[in-house]
């Protein structure tokens, strides 16, 4: 144990050392680049923040992801079932070289696209999206897919992640892990799991608070458009967001004429900025 913590202190020491390292060979950027104010106001104070909830972390229910788990298997032995009858023979699912030659040279279907690597017969998601609209398989393939990738990626994977003694799954928040200057989430990704499908909502709801708390789901409403108007201090967009207006059908008016709006209404409404 002595042993373990020498260790343990001087791979501290050694990344205390790079840091200050660091910090001389990288201060004067700061400087040239005008971005102290930004660095010692905004991303220094959030560090400790985000510290804070990684270390606090996000309650699972896993009774929940498990029976999910039981019941999306079932469901994927059933398809699998089903895509070997549309199929009229069994082959590997998974493999998009096997799953091309059942759906090109044994059922005949339109190639629609092939590979740049290999000029193999792609089988990507548009390409099942558009024969999914005249045959069954491709359409089987796709809930599949789905199904598949929905209980590997999360219903499957998420409990794995639970800390023995926190019973929580702590994520990493990178501050620089984006071009965009937004925050990213990894091991897990906790910003991307699913919404858009029903399936996706029900993994959403296996988050769940601690007793006598409740999660809240909040969203900035167009914020880079509001960041926009304030510091533009444009008059137009001022208004708009004051008299809560739909920016982008006020952006319409004062781009089209009346007679544009009359003539494709539609259109112009949809135009983005």
């Amino acid at each position: 144990m002595p042993l373990q913590r020498e260790k343990i202190v001087e791979d501290l020491c050694g990344q205390l050392d790079a840091v200050r390292r660091l910090y001389e060979l990288l201060c004067p950027h700061l400087e040239e680049l005008d971005l102290r104010k930004l660095y010692e106001t905004i991303e220094l104070p959030l560090a400790p923040v985000l510290a804070d909830m990684e270390r606090t972390g996000i309650k699972i229910d896993r009774n929940m992801l498990d029976k999910m788990s039981s019941t999306m298997g079932k469901q994927i032995e059933k398809l699998t079932g089903e895509i070997y009858k549309a199929a009229g023979m069994e082959f590997n699912i998974n493999s998009t070289k096997q799953l091309g030659e059942v759906l090109f040279e044994k059922l005949n279907l339109p190639i629609l696209k092939k590979t740049r690597k290999t000029g193999g017969y792609s089988t990507d998601q548009a390409v099942l999206e558009e024969l999914a609209e005249t045959y069954d398989l491709p359409k089987l393939i796709l809930e599949y897919r789905q199904l598949a990738k929905l209980k590997s990626t999360y219903v499957d994977a998420l409990p794995v992640l639970i800390h023995p003694e926190t019973g929580r799954v702590h994520t990493s928040f990178n501050q620089t892990g984006t071009t965009t200057g937004r925050l990213s989430s990894s091991d897990p990704n906790l910003q991307n799991i699913p919404i858009r499908s029903e399936l996706g909502k029900l993994i959403r709801s296996a988050f769940i608070p601690d007793k006598g708390n409740v999660l809240i789901s909040a969203d900035y409403s167009q914020i880079e458009l509001r960041i926009l108007a304030h510091l533009s201090e444009d008059k137009v967009l001022t208004d708009a967001f004051r008299k809560g207006e739909d920016i982008h059908e006020r952006t319409a008016h004062e781009v089209f004429s009346e007679a544009e709006l009359a003539i494709a209404p539609n259109a112009a409404a949809g135009q983005k900025l």
